[in-house]
């Protein structure tokens, strides 16, 4: 089946996807998107409540605004304390988090199939109705001082952060998607209130949910608790434009940047700019990232760490966003090992743009990419996730037929091409631990 389109001026649409399963999609007079996966033979649901604002959405003073609001939302509403909310998900064995990114924030919980009014009653009090009440707001600042504290020993974490920051420069995607304990230490009640309805609203909300689902029910349970719950959504409004997919121009970026620890490893990432979330080039770049650093046949983990013996994680990673992307080969090593890690990293990246991968590295990458997106789909929270992308990122639902047939296309060439354009660009490189930046200066 070919990549379905989901145009914004659709009401209505439902289809069949890869492995029998019915996708179905209801655009709301109010602009609120609802789409679900109903899986045969599954007897639970994963729900999700998207708002299409990250960390890049915050205005200059509010920064962090966005993790705040995801701790917020589970502090209470005029009809439900913090304890009630954990109180429902779990006296029915259920899950319920949220997840704040760069570009979306999602609310989800997991149940079984007849707890799922539930579920999506509990969320759409959360979204319409959170009290965003002052006290529990100082209390919220002072866990999330923690929980920044918690990430800032984490060298692997840190690394990652300063990547971004190094990448995408003076961009919004260059700022840590947490805030800083700086941020987060300054921003004021009202301004994260201000986020909040700036975003919050009937024409940003998309909900999405995938197993034992009935659509018809679904929706009329998300209207009926987001209207119970005080939304008003009986004024007609277009729902919110996807993000502009042109790429942007990145200024600022950071070369090098060392992060003095005293720590036994130095946890290292390199990269460049790449392709967007879009991009067409996007099944080659996965082929790319899988041969070179995708598992423990690609080339960074044999050469770094079953030949030379060099480091334990060695790996590679592709993000891609709306307007900007990038590509990352991360690894932890001792002090004395960084200029050789990096040399290593530099020649296997150099090596792809060199000659064409082989027939059969190719075709382990294909197989791995496929085998582990089918995989990942056995678990509702990965098909509930991949609504949210396809309504809020992409435009278009591709299933995993499609996505093995886009894989399948790739070719030696092609992964070449692209390897050569990704190569010669400037590259920044980031070190976490006792390390120096002339150490990461090739």
């Amino acid at each position: 089946m070919p990549a379905v389109p989901l145009p914004l001026d659709q009401t209505f649409t439902s289809f069949e996807a890869a492995g029998g399963t019915t996708v179905a999609r209801t655009l709301h007079p109010s602009g609120l998107r609802v789409l679900t996966e109903h899986v045969p033979g599954s007897q639970s649901a994963t729900v999700g409540f998207w708002i299409p604002a990250g960390s890049r959405d915050e205005a200059e003073g509010a920064y962090g605004s966005t993790h705040f609001l995801e701790h917020l939302l589970f502090k209470g509403t005029p009809t439900r304390s913090a304890l009630d909310i954990a109180i429902a998900f779990d006296s029915v064995g259920g899950d319920h988090n949220a997840v704040t990114a760069k570009e979306y924030t999602c609310y989800y919980g997991k149940v079984r199939d007849q707890d799922l009014p539930m579920a999506i009653d509990v969320l759409a009090d959360m979204t319409a109705a959170a009290l965003i009440d002052p006290a529990e707001f100082e209390t919220e600042r002072g866990v999330i001082l923690e929980e920044l504290a918690m990430a800032d020993d984490d060298p692997a974490d840190v690394a990652g952060e300063r990547f971004a920051a190094a990448v995408y420069g003076s961009h919004p995607l260059g700022r840590p998607i947490g805030g800083s304990p700086a941020s987060i230490t300054a921003v004021p009640r009202d301004r994260v209130h201000e986020h909040y309805l700036q975003h919050y609203r009937p024409s940003e909300l998309v909900v999405t949910a995938a197993g034992a689902v009935d659509h018809d029910a679904l929706v009329d349970a998300v209207v009926s608790g987001l209207e119970r719950h005080g939304w008003d959504l009986s004024l007609n409004a277009d729902p919110r434009p996807r993000r502009d997919a042109a790429p942007a121009r990145i200024e600022g970026r950071i070369p090098v940047t060392a992060v003095r620890r005293k720590l036994e490893q130095v946890s290292l990432v390199l990269g460049t700019s790449a392709l967007t979330a879009t991009a067409e080039e996007r099944p080659t770049l996965a082929v790319l990232s899988a041969v070179l650093g995708g598992g423990m046949s690609s080339r960074l983990f044999q050469e770094v760490r079953e030949r030379r013996g060099l480091a334990y994680s060695v790996y590679s990673y592709a993000p891609g966003y709306s307007d900007a992307g990038a590509f990352a080969m991360a690894a932890g090593c001792a002090p004395k090992k960084v200029r050789e890690v990096l040399r290593v990293m530099s020649d296997e990246f150099g090596g792809l743009a060199a000659e064409p991968v082989s027939g059969g590295e190719l075709a382990r990458a294909i197989g791995q990419l496929s085998g582990s997106a089918a995989l990942a789909l056995e678990d509702s929270d990965s098909r509930m996730n991949r609504l949210g992308r396809a309504e809020l990122s992409l435009g278009e639902f591709v299933d995993l037929d499609t996505w093995s047939e886009r894989l399948a296309a790739v070719t030696p060439e092609g992964v070449q091409s692209l390897a050569g354009r990704l190569v010669v660009q400037d590259r920044v490189v980031v070190g976490v631990g006792p390390v120096e930046e002339s150490t990461l200066v090739a």
